[in-house]
């Protein structure tokens, strides 16, 4: 069997309750901590901002930018959302 080194989860969580949804969490981070890498979907903001390293944020199919997780908040997250676009980070 092939080693997935990518894994993409649509709204893992949805539907499920607390205890499920920590299970999920803890099953991503270790994932994480083995080496693997997860794109992960999720129309939920408390989930986004708990889990996610970084966020790339659309709308309306355009991609607005990509907020590292040191800069998440709500605000910065739903401007993005209903399409302010964001400014390049300087590196």
């Amino acid at each position: 069997m092939a080693y997935c080194r990518i894994l993409f989860l649509d709204e893992p969580t949805r539907g499920i309750d607390v205890g499920a949804k920590y299970e999920i969490y803890q099953m991503m981070d270790r994932l994480v901590q083995e080496g693997m890498s997860i794109l992960m979907v999720s129309s939920e903001m408390p989930e986004i901002m708990g889990v996610a390293d970084s966020c790339l944020v659309m709308h309306e199919g355009e991609l607005m930018g990509c907020v590292p997780h040191e800069e998440f908040s709500e605000e910065v997250l739903m401007k993005m959302g209903s399409g302010e676009k964001r400014a390049p980070s300087a590196e």
